[in-house]
């Protein structure tokens, strides 16, 4: 049962961390043009 003082906020803490990365992918713009990046791969190889 003491575990659950130490995996509770540990837990919180990791969903914090992931939603912050998530807030940073998004706010620099990772996910503006998703279908561009996949068609780049394309014009690449046909050089």
């Amino acid at each position: 049962m003491d575990i659950l003082y130490l995996l509770i906020p540990l837990s919180v803490a990791l969903v914090f961390f992931i939603l912050g990365g998530l807030w940073w992918a998004v706010h620099r713009g990772q996910f503006d043009d998703i279908e561009a990046e996949g068609e780049r791969i394309f014009r690449d190889s046909q050089h």
